[in-house]
């Protein structure tokens, strides 16, 4: 029995602290040429489809793959700070989906600007903007989180000094629908490969190497997720 074992495990832990914070800066930087706000990024998608829909691509792949990440500091933080890890780690990932909402906005927007014009998608955004939902009352966890877990990891040296503020830096990335990059964004997106690409690093130079039956296993199981992922296409 593997008595050490922790969820979500070293592999995954430090995959995603490698390649969450790395999708989101090569999308932040992707969408950088554009103006800031809605309607100009709504342009920019009509105009340059496969720009755009790479930059929001990698920002989504990226957000989602920060939960493992978050996770595993959060792990890491309760070893000697178990109620600021506890804290810490569920504000940031109910601000993880909290932006995995607004990206899905994002998506019915652009649809909208490429079937239906752009002043039907501005409309539909600003219609959007006012109304009421449950992460209405939550939008202050995407960037208070990151704040909470900075200190989290600092009083628990889980990170050093620069490491951590490396880490609130990406409280400083704006939110919302549309937003495009400013140089807060680009801030805060390197300072998060700064915080967690080291950790990831030596997560996967620590992890157990895998067995030859667990890779040989793992090629039928990765054929049966890309036809799962398929199908998942076709309604």
């Amino acid at each position: 029995m593997a008595r050490d074992y922790w969820f979500p495990g070293r592999w995954v832990g430090g995959t995603s602290m490698i390649l969450g914070p790395l999708l989101l800066l090569t999308g932040t930087l992707l969408r950088s040429p554009f103006h800031f706000f809605y309607p100009q990024q709504l342009a920019a998608a009509v105009e340059h489809p496969g720009l755009l829909t790479a930059a929001y691509t990698c920002f989504l792949a990226g957000n989602v793959l920060m939960w493992p990440a978050v996770i595993t500091l959060a792990g890491k933080i309760g070893q000697t700070r178990p109620a600021w890890a506890g804290w810490a780690g569920t504000l940031v990932v109910i601000g993880l989906f909290e932006r995995t909402f607004h990206a899905g906005v994002d998506q019915a927007a652009v649809n909208v600007a490429r079937h239906q014009g752009l002043a039907a998608a501005a409309k539909f955004v600003s219609d959007f903007y006012p109304d009421l939902h449950l992460f209405s009352y939550l939008s202050f966890t995407i960037m208070f989180g990151w704040y909470v877990l900075a200190v989290a990891a600092y009083l628990s040296r889980a990170m050093g000094l620069i490491r951590s503020l490396a880490l609130a830096a990406m409280g400083l990335l704006p939110l919302g629908v549309l937003k495009g990059t400013e140089v807060v964004s680009v801030i805060g997106t390197v300072g998060l490969c700064v915080a967690f690409l080291p950790m990831g690093v030596h997560l996967l130079r620590t992890a157990p190497r895998p067995t030859r039956r667990s890779v040989l296993l793992a090629l039928p199981v990765t054929v049966g997720l890309a036809a799962l992922a398929y199908v998942s296409t076709l309604g």
